[in-house]
């Protein structure tokens, strides 16, 4: 998907770890390395200084407060939340993601529920991504208890300053057995694919709404030191793994993860596909793209938007040109690209006829006006 998960709706992403873990670095780094994305970043210092609010400014050469060039820095509570995604989500700003970076010292769970609390019909829940710092993990846990909760509580635990532990594999070990089935990706200096939170925009101009052509090719090599990579063309008609790996690419950390592309032409199953959505491993973080019923619904096609547990189906009616696809691409770290691909195989139902209620499941995650975004899967 290129832009938003879903109709006019801007993927909200909570940036969270203790102080000094490295979160306005990585910050810095996705606005840097954004793909063409207008990125609008609210700051949650802790203090009157808004010194996190400033450094990311100063990244940019910018003002604290700019929509110019997509970003807004400024430190902000609980009743000013709203306000701000109000102002970002306007059509007008061109903005394609939000990153709230959380206080050290801030609680990411009240964050995230006031996001997901939010009836802002212009936003949807994009993941909370908890940064460690593995150099200071043993330290950070016995001051501060509370991150082995804030860990668990992550859709993406990004484990940074690898490179600085004396037992990088330990604390990797150590970090994955505190998850409950997010995706642990290692790093240095902050460097992360910005593929792992957000989509970025294609380099050109697209007709439409969303594009498929990154589904196939978004999973490129990352190295943050080079932009040349080439992208990698999936089958149109089946599953293509990606294997994005630190070994894949001459030994970056930054780059742990992988994905897997999967396309059909014939429809898939309702009730098949939420039995593979709800089993859905750890480590699997992002599930994006569009989904054919075939029968259970010829008028609309449907948008799907999963991070973490967090899942939202977007009925949209077929365009009137094109051929009829399901198209999906899978993101996560330490998740088994083959096995996954044949489970969505086994999700392809070629049935003439559609089950009457069928489509119960997948309705459950489409979000009507009057849904209460507070709960999730």
């Amino acid at each position: 998907m290129a832009h938003s998960p879903g109709p006019q709706q801007i993927p909200v992403v909570v940036l969270a770890g203790f102080l000094g873990s490295g979160k306005t670095t990585l910050l810095n780094h996705l606005l840097h390395h954004s793909g063409g994305s207008r990125i609008g970043a609210i700051v949650n210092d802790f203090g009157d200084i808004e010194i996190d609010a400033m450094a990311v400014a100063g990244a940019l050469g910018d003002s604290t407060v700019s929509l110019g060039n997509g970003c807004l820095c400024c430190a902000v509570d609980a009743g000013e939340l709203d306000v701000y995604l109000e102002r970002l989500a306007r059509p007008g700003t061109g903005i394609d993601v939000v990153v709230i970076e959380a206080s050290g010292l801030a609680e990411p769970q009240e964050l995230v529920r006031m996001v997901l609390a939010s009836d802002h019909p212009g936003i949807v829940y994009g993941g909370l991504v908890e940064v460690v710092d593995a150099a200071e993990f043993d330290d950070t846990r016995a001051k501060h208890p509370e991150i082995d909760r804030h860990v668990a509580l992550a859709d993406l635990v990004v484990v940074n300053k690898l490179d600085r532990a004396p037992d990088p594999e330990r604390v990797l070990g150590l970090v994955r057995g505190l998850t409950d089935r997010a995706a642990v990706v290692p790093a240095t200096h902050g460097r992360v694919d910005p593929e792992l939170l957000f989509d970025c925009r294609p380099s050109e101009e697209r007709i439409g709404q969303l594009s498929f052509d990154d589904l196939h090719r978004h999973a490129r090599p990352y190295n943050a030191e080079s932009d040349d990579a080439e992208p990698d063309d999936a089958d149109a008609h089946g599953t293509e793994p990606h294997d994005t790996g630190a070994g894949a690419h001459g030994g970056h950390l930054h780059a742990g993860y992988e994905s897997v592309s999967f396309a059909s032409e014939v429809p898939l199953d309702p009730r098949r596909l939420m039995r593979f959505l709800d089993s859905r491993p750890e480590g699997l973080y992002r599930i994006k793209g569009y989904v054919d019923f075939g029968p259970h619904d010829p008028v609309n096609r449907y948008a799907v938007h999963a991070v973490g547990p967090f899942l939202r189906f977007y009925p949209e009616p077929w365009p009137t040109a094109g051929a009829r696809l399901t198209q999906l691409v899978l993101i996560g770290a330490g998740i088994d690209t083959a096995v996954l691909g044949k489970e969505l195989e086994g999700c392809r139902s070629d049935a003439p006829h559609a089950d009457e209620h069928g489509m119960w499941g997948v309705l459950r995650f489409v979000q009507n006006p009057d849904d209460d975004l507070s709960e999730a899967p």
